[in-house]
């Protein structure tokens, strides 16, 4: 079994799995499945195309990009996540395996009901120097800028787990990552919090 790609014993496994919520069995489990198609190392100007049956969500997929290198910039624009999905991106950049996050979210990050994630998600994107922008939108990528390579990724997926037939497809190349990156640094949020952050630029 492994967790977080490290390989446990049997042991640790039946420990783990014992204090293990529902929603970490599903990452892992998700995880396991991009781990057996996927090659560990992405490979420049090459693309991965996915299908599952929704056993692998959009987070995964960062996940697999932030275990291969550090990332200075990412993008991530997805119509839903939820409040442990917000947790995760957030170990991630305390730990430094993520520099500048910005989220693109859906116009029902307005509403009551989603008013623990939207605050998250406001302490998250400041506490990376990023953005948070809730607009319309149904688009679901992640552009990601790092030290090793840059990549797009698109498709289906978003970010919370979704039990149902998704397509992602990775494409490992800097202008396509710039090119998501610049259609989305134009969009305006229907909360203007974030007005004065400027568009991340890379060092030159």
């Amino acid at each position: 079994m492994f967790e977080n790609g490290v390989e446990l014993d049997t042991e640790v496994s039946l420990r783990v799995l014992a204090n293990m919520t529902g929603h970490k069995m599903r990452r892992i489990q998700s995880e396991i499945a991009l781990e057996k198609e996927l090659p560990w190392h992405w490979e420049p100007n090459v693309s991965y195309h996915c299908i599952s049956t929704g056993d692998v969500d959009g987070l995964t997929y960062l996940r697999a990009a932030v275990k291969q290198q550090k990332i200075r910039y990412a993008l991530v624009a997805t119509w839903s996540l939820a409040a442990e999905d917000v947790r995760e991106l957030r170990h991630w950049v305390n730990r430094g395996y993520i520099g500048r996050l910005d989220v693109y979210v859906g116009e029902m990050f307005l509403s009551q009901g989603r008013a623990i994630e939207r605050r998250e998600l406001i302490n998250l994107c400041r506490e990376s120097g990023g953005r948070l922008v809730i607009f319309r939108t149904h688009a679901k990528v992640i552009a990601i800028f790092g030290e090793r390579f840059d990549c797009a990724i698109a498709g289906s997926a978003n970010i919370n787990t979704n039990p149902r037939v998704e397509e992602m497809i990775i494409t490992v190349n800097s202008e396509l990552a710039k090119f998501y990156k610049d259609f989305f640094d134009e969009i305006k949020s229907f909360e203007r919090n974030f007005d004065e952050v400027k568009p991340w630029q890379p060092e030159s």
